[in-house]
């Protein structure tokens, strides 16, 4: 397989895989291609690259990490070790920064000042409860500007005319805390998006941490990305990007924006937010547009998924070294499946209350033995249904902290959490062995 460092590469080695799905037929950017990106999700189908989009000469991508193959695919890993290596790519320490080079392919053209439409940008109305058009799969790039350092985030924004956007941000993500640590927080800041990426750094960008997230990107390919300054902004922006936005948030001038189409499965509300003034938009020859299904296994898989597993695999393994975790892409990043070892008829509640501690968004826990695949729901429901007893083998913790967003939640994120040992347990009755049937290759059998 050839090395990925930008889309293209990424999705020439998706087609490889059999895991690209070429959308031919013209389709609508109102609902109808998301609605096509989430059937094929929703059926296992590939990632979609969608060839006629109408209104728009630039094809559409979608789906590139929305399942454990694909990102197995982006981190150049084996699907059994992608959480390995997503431990090691988070630790500071396996860092690599971002090397600065004298062009980008995104500058190859340039429009500033008035030529700067983002209409001709085809963003798609995703689901029927949202707003209007989003950005969802652009990477916000900025700078702290305290200390320097780079940040990659995601922030949906709103298109609200040919050179605005509103751009949703909550208090705690590091945008908002680098704009109310200025002298004039009110003051216009820097930021740039970068649409159509190595999935390196759309990875990178779904981590909360105090370091430069390019830096992961780094880490995941074993060199530093490529960054180039950009036009108008002073801004280190990945230098392969197939589009890119520069423009100035504007914190103090606020409009209502959204809803749109969020991770806990729901509509989220209009939100009063800051508003951003585009100063250029760039794109290379033929771009190809990135979104993110938002509401949708990708949406979940890069901000919940691949970022927390190490960190709940962690806290588990600290009772149970040969323990292993999954944050299922179907339960909006709020469950965890832990597979065990059981030797303790005690230690499945302890592996769920570590699981529950490790992130303050997972509220249900399921333990299950090793015999169960924890990535196939089927399985997992088996076990729901031939291994717990309603009556002894659960537990709640009431008054927990959750996420404010969690629909179960109050506004403060404050509700129940639930753990379920759905492990064997033979010391109440010996019930046997599983059947099992062992897999077999259908082509020596199908194809003679």
């Amino acid at each position: 397989m050839a090395s990925i460092h930008n889309l293209r590469t990424f999705i020439a080695a998706l087609e490889e895989a059999g895991q690209l799905a070429r959308v031919r037929r013209p389709v609508s950017l109102v609902h109808e291609l998301a609605d096509v990106a989430a059937t094929l999700a929703r059926s296992g189908g590939g990632a979609p690259l969608f060839e006629a989009v109408q209104g728009s000469n630039w094809p559409i991508f979608a789906g590139g990490i929305a399942n454990q193959k694909r990102a197995a695919i982006a981190l150049g890993c084996a699907e059994p070790e992608i959480i390995d290596v997503m431990a090691r790519v988070l630790e500071p320490a396996n860092g690599i920064p971002p090397v600065p080079v004298e062009s980008a392919v995104w500058q190859a053209n340039v429009r500033t000042g008035a030529d700067a439409d983002v209409t001709q940008l085809p963003l798609p109305t995703h689901s029927r409860g949202d707003g209007g058009a989003f950005i969802t799969g652009g990477v916000i790039v900025s700078k702290d500007p305290v200390t320097g350092r780079g940040n990659l985030s995601y922030n949906r924004m709103l298109r609200t005319g040919p050179r605005g956007f509103g751009f949703n941000v909550n208090e705690w993500r590091h945008v908002r805390q680098f704009m109310d640590s200025r002298p004039d927080p009110a003051a216009p800041f820097p930021i740039a998006v970068a649409i159509g990426l190595d999935p390196a750094i759309m990875i990178a960008a779904g981590v909360r941490t105090d370091e430069d997230e390019l830096t992961i990107a780094g880490a995941i390919r074993g060199q530093g990305v490529p960054v180039r300054r950009g036009v108008t902004v002073d801004v280190d922006i990945p230098a392969e990007a197939e589009i890119v936005i520069e423009g100035l948030v504007h914190p103090a001038q606020t409009s209502p924006e959204g809803p749109l189409a969020e991770f806990h499965g729901y509509h989220g509300e209009l939100w009063d937010s800051p508003t951003v003034e585009v100063t250029a938009v760039c794109w290379r020859d033929a771009p190809i547009f990135q979104t993110i299904i938002p509401g949708w296994y990708e949406h979940i898989y890069i901000g919940n998924v691949l970022p927390r597993e190490p960190l709940l695999r962690k806290f588990v393994r600290h009772i149970n070294p040969t323990a292993n975790v999954h944050i299922p892409p179907y339960s909006n990043g709020f469950s965890a499946i832990v597979q065990m070892r059981r030797d303790n008829p005690g230690q499945p509640k302890n592996l769920a209350l570590a699981a529950m501690t490790a992130h303050v968004n997972i509220k249900n826990v399921i333990v299950v033995d090793e015999d169960v695949n924890i990535y196939d729901p089927a399985d997992v429901l088996w076990a729901l249904t031939n291994r717990v007893d309603w009556s002894l083998d659960i537990f709640t913790v009431p008054g927990s902290q959750g996420h404010e967003m969690d629909p179960t939640a109050n506004q403060r994120g404050v509700h129940t959490k639930i753990g379920i040992d759905a492990t064997y347990k033979r010391e109440r009755r010996e019930y046997g062995s599983r059947v099992s049937y062992p897999p077999v290759d259908l082509s020596e059998y199908l194809n003679q």
